[in-house]
């Protein structure tokens, strides 16, 4: 006899990323894997959210309490309506030699959570896993978005339901700092960190970047855009900051993205680098304010 191996090549690599969808839209994807051996392979298709040991799985301390690579699980955020927020189509079947396989991949998010994240598993004769793709996705309750530098919120949703009672009536009072903003009546913090290191020596300036976008819905008026301001201060020009592309508008389905560089000030004291803020106003269905904290530092080259 004859020892086949199978072997297949997939259209996506270990990581398929549906972007930013408006809470209750349904967007879809395709990936395609083909059969590049002699014999007919049997597929069956496995999410991550679906596995039958999920619930015994989760009885352990979350990955970013225990992990610094590691932020998010791999099954993140899920829907509130019980319905899986990735589908997969077909869920198996077979593929002839040298033919190949299209599946449809079904992103359909009903609340606004940034984790959306499932594992799709392809095996093959029931038990060769042939590829793993990690599926991520993120949905909004509103048309813009804005994404960039360290990460400062907790990749975890809370099952909490809280009231915008009480922030108000704290909002009356006048205790509420600025960095808060109004959205129906309750207040919602929005808030970005970058760092930005500077190789001693070298003659580039340090860099990063913010990302503005806005997301294509039929849910919303066609006519909307989205405009967007970065206040620069003197400052931030005093403690050697400069922007590029601070100010701008985008139609539906556009990114724009705000460069930030740095270069340290000749009187600069490395035992206390700077932390300077800048104020992001974004104009969309609503207007949102974030209050952007750009930290640098000088690094070693070695």
């Amino acid at each position: 006899g004859h020892g086949v191996v199978p072997s297949t090549e997939c259209s996506v690599g270990e990581v398929l990323d549906m972007g930013y969808v408006m809470a209750g839209d349904t967007v879809t994807a395709t990936v395609q894997i083909k059969n590049t051996s002699s014999m007919t392979l049997l597929f069956s298709v496995q999410l991550e959210s679906l596995s039958p040991t999920r619930d015994r799985d989760r009885q352990k301390i979350p990955s970013f309490l225990t992990s610094s690579l590691q932020r998010t699980e791999i099954v993140g955020t899920q829907n509130y309506n019980g319905f899986s927020v990735f589908r997969v189509s077909p869920t198996e079947g077979k593929i002839e030699a040298g033919m190949s396989q299209d599946f449809v991949v079904t992103f359909s998010p009903d609340h606004e959570s940034l984790y959306y994240s499932d594992r799709l598993k392809v095996l093959l004769f029931g038990k060769h896993t042939a590829h793993e793709i990690q599926l991520k996705g993120a949905a909004r309750d509103h048309l813009m978005f804005v994404e960039g530098g360290v990460p400062l919120d907790v990749p975890v949703e809370s099952l909490a339901v809280t009231s915008p009672v009480a922030p108000q009536k704290a909002l009356e009072k006048g205790k509420v700092p600025a960095l808060f903003i109004m959205e129906q009546g309750g207040i919602r913090l929005r808030s970005l960190l970058l760092l930005l290191e500077f190789v001693e020596g070298s003659a580039e300036p340090a860099r990063a970047e913010i990302t503005v976008g806005a997301i294509q819905s039929p849910q919303l008026a066609a006519k909307k855009a989205v405009e967007f301001s970065l206040d620069s201060g003197p400052e931030l020009r005093r403690a050697g900051f400069e922007l590029d592309g601070a100010k701008g508008a985008l139609e539906r389905g556009q990114l724009k993205r705000i460069g930030v560089s740095w270069v340290p000030p000749a009187d600069l004291q490395t035992s206390d680098p700077p932390l300077v803020s800048a104020l992001l106003t974004v104009k969309g269905d609503i207007t949102e304010c974030y209050r952007v904290l750009l930290m640098a530092r000088v690094v070693s080259a070695a």
